[in-house]
């Protein structure tokens, strides 16, 4: 198993806390395996495994347990009475009404519960309005690339080799036991068919299922532009697909929530207020996105935006796309009071596209730190106060900007 320490480390700050510990993410990204590893190290930690349940709904040993009275019950007799029991519950969302089973469960002062889900939806209706307050949501993503790189041991294996991998296949984790080029696309498409059916047509009800392959296609190949419902919906009405903002707008949502789209929105920097208009979207994935358009030819300028939006998500930043006058600075990442700018480049050789990327950074006049990441190698190279920094090199960092 690959081990995520920073996920490990925020359920260890949280155990035995009065919150349900809620662990959301695309499917395969690993919460199945986190929960295996966080349950590893409370065995390692004092804790016996009678004090430990683990149920994972997709597996159909559990089918039976669907129904959250019968959940409750069986949870109930399972409790030891004068010890803690932490409870593991994988893809609740496959419980009808699971919410009242895990507020029931909540209020028992010998439980430590931990739950999760693939889509946004679970967290949303009576489940807000009933733990308003009580629990904390720790959002998971992919492998990062510093725990891709780490999981690669051939020593062979140069570092842009490994990232160019990454790029290309994206990191859900059991890719790293495949080879083949056939046996990726498969369990990317299984990936793929499985948020379609699963997280996003069945439980938006969505009936033209052709028209929102549509829109994700248009998406992925739009990634890092801006774009809008009316603009989605005028490009494809061009091309003889009808179709309303409102709908756009409408199958938008339930790809964000189904967690295979991420959306930023644009923040005046002067005027310090957020914008209405237009908006940038990333994918949760490279590799999904390589699979579904079905070819190689990639923007690597906007994909290394991509992997940058990713890794400040991981690193817990607020994420803004700035404007400053007519410019665009790629991200305003925002936390615990600080903010940091950023502009992404795949390379900034050329003079004229180095002055371009600095322009904007160069007109904000506050003295918040200031990054240029690219795929060029110049060790403490600052450009009146900004420091250009090799993309490879502040991914695997451990500093939080």
């Amino acid at each position: 198993m690959i081990e995520r320490k920073d996920y490990i480390n925020r359920l260890i700050a949280f155990k035995d806390k009065e919150l349900i510990k809620v662990i959301t993410g695309i499917r395969r990204c690993g919460k199945s395996t986190l929960f295996k590893l966080f349950q590893e190290y409370l065995l390692n930690n004092g804790v016996d495994k009678t004090q430990i349940v683990n149920i994972n709904f997709e597996d159909i040993e559990y089918e039976d347990l669907t129904d959250y009275k019968t959940l409750y019950k069986k949870i109930i007799s399972m409790l030891l009475p004068n010890k803690k029991n932490y409870i593991f519950l994988d893809e609740i969302q496959h419980v009808k009404d699971f919410e009242k089973a895990v507020d029931s469960l909540f209020i028992k002062k010998n439980v430590d519960l931990y739950i999760t889900g693939s889509n946004a939806y679970f967290l949303s209706g009576e489940l807000a309005t009933l733990l308003a307050g009580r629990y904390v949501e720790i959002s998971m993503l992919p492998l990062s690339f510093k725990e891709y790189n780490s999981a690669l041991t051939e020593k062979n294996i140069s570092i842009e080799r490994k990232f160019n991998s990454y790029l290309q296949y994206g990191g859900f984790p059991y890719l790293l036991n495949l080879q083949e080029e056939q046996a990726k696309r498969d369990y990317l498409e299984g990936i793929y068919n499985s948020i379609l059916i699963k997280d996003i047509i069945h439980r938006k009800k969505i009936s033209d299922v052709s028209l929102l392959e549509k829109i994700i296609k248009f998406m992925y190949d739009n990634v890092g532009n801006f774009t809008s419902p009316k603009k989605i919906s005028d490009t494809l009405t061009s091309f003889g697909q009808k179709i309303t903002s409102p709908t756009v707008e409408t199958y938008l949502s339930a790809l964000i929530d189904g967690f295979i789209l991420h959306k930023v929105n644009r923040y005046d920097v002067l005027g310090k207020q957020l914008l209405k208009t237009q908006g940038k979207y990333y994918v949760t994935d490279l590799g999904l996105q390589r699979f579904l358009l079905n070819n190689n030819k990639r923007n690597i300028g906007h994909n290394l935006e991509n992997i940058v939006f990713l890794e400040l998500k991981r690193r817990g930043f607020q994420i803004y796309i700035g404007k400053i006058w007519n410019l665009e600075v790629d991200f305003i990442a925002e936390k615990n009071g600080y903010t940091y700018y950023f502009q992404v480049s795949q390379s900034v050789l050329d003079e004229n596209t180095l002055s371009r990327e600095l322009q904007p950074l160069n007109k904000i006049k506050d003295h918040n730190p200031k990054f240029l990441l690219t795929m060029d190698y110049f060790p403490n190279a600052s450009y009146n106060g900004i420091r250009q920094i090799n993309i490879i090199d502040w991914l695997l960092s451990d500093d939080e900007n």
